[in-house]
């Protein structure tokens, strides 16, 4: 990393510390939430660029020119997965090449899960799949190491249409709904920035430290506020929202689209009409990104709650407060939901 200090400035800022002159870092992010995140790690020091517009699904996307731009000029990439973006693996090695890369679902010691088989979910056991486990009350170590563990999604449907839904039998890349994965991820993004940029290292390590507190207690908040919701049964879109669930203790009873949000099949659509019948579920939940006649198709005129859960953040301001403002507006419809009941 070079330093540039302009003479110019000299003058005026003699008395300010190198590290507060030096070029910082620029970091590419892929989507909000990770932008909300490293923005935390970064604080005054400087801000992160995204390479994936606000709003869009990252299932799916073409990097405008403008787009492909902050990836060459990148000096970090920082990145939920492979399994969420596909797409992203020729951009980032074409055009980000020199830069150092960061891909959070690989950093060790976070919660992992498969994707879900099936339209509906198990509603019993919250805790019996998890692939790698840490105990959310004691994740404030900083786990640096960067190996990447990369599973390709192929959803799963217990009705066995193989004509029309994909199969996914992978990592379900959603992990940033799991405020325990955030504080972890906030240890990987400070020692990543602080190889690149020593002289802010000290820096960027207090900032993840207090994003880690506030994350902490923004989680036991959350848990508190759905203990009553335990029993809530709902549908959402698609299948992105087991971190979420079982971070906090709820749990969705099934998903019209699979995990990479594709358009559901006809006996799909049939599954989860059954589920509503059979489970008493009284609310579900569409998604900005999507379109919401999708939603109207499954459900048509019943009484059940209709809400939107956004697992990006959608409408909400960018920047170091989008995450936790992201996981509010959850456990808020959440509540809603259970309130209708």
């Amino acid at each position: 990393m070079k330093y540039k200090i302009s003479r110019y400035t000299l003058p005026l800022l003699a008395s300010f510390p190198l590290s507060a002159l030096a070029d910082v870092p620029r970091v590419a992010v892929d989507i909000p939430p990770v932008h909300s995140l490293v923005a935390k790690v970064m604080g005054d020091l400087g801000s992160p660029d995204l390479f994936i517009q606000p709003g869009a699904s990252p299932h799916g996307y073409s990097l405008r020119p403008s787009e492909a731009k902050i990836l060459n000029d990148a000096d970090v990439v920082v990145w939920v997965s492979n399994d969420l973006t596909p797409w992203l693996s020729a951009p980032i090695a074409n055009l980000a090449n020199g830069a150092e890369h960061l891909e959070l679902m690989g950093v060790p010691g976070i919660n992992t899960f498969a994707y879900r088989e099936g339209a509906t979910f198990d509603l019993g056991d919250h805790d019996h799949d998890h692939d790698h486990d840490h105990d959310h009350d004691h994740d404030h170590d900083h786990d640096h190491d960067h190996d990447h563990d990369h599973d390709h999604d192929h959803d799963h449907d217990h009705d066995h249409d193989h004509d029309h839904d994909h199969h996914h039998d992978g990592q379900d890349p959603h992990g940033w709904l799991d405020p325990g994965n955030a504080r972890r991820w906030l240890g990987a993004i400070a020692q990543q920035l602080g190889e690149i940029d020593p002289d802010n290292a000290a820096y960027y390590r207090a900032n993840a430290a207090q994003g880690q507190q506030e994350l902490e207690a923004l989680e036991q908040d959350l848990k508190e506020r759905l203990a009553d919701s335990e029993k809530t049964r709902f549908i959402v879109f698609h299948d992105a929202y087991q971190y979420f669930e079982k971070a906090l203790g709820v749990t969705a009873a099934g998903a019209i689209s699979i995990g990479d949000a594709s358009s559901p099949s006809p006996k799909r659509i049939e599954t989860i009409q059954q589920l509503v019948d059979a489970e008493g579920v009284t609310c579900v939940f569409s998604e900005p990104q999507f379109n919401p006649q999708i939603v109207d198709t499954v459900f048509g005129d019943t009484d059940v709650y209709s809400g939107v859960m956004d697992p990006l953040g959608v409408g909400l301001t960018p920047g170091a407060g989008l995450y936790d403002a992201l996981l509010n507006q959850m456990a808020d419809e959440i509540q809603h939901c259970t309130d209708a009941m």
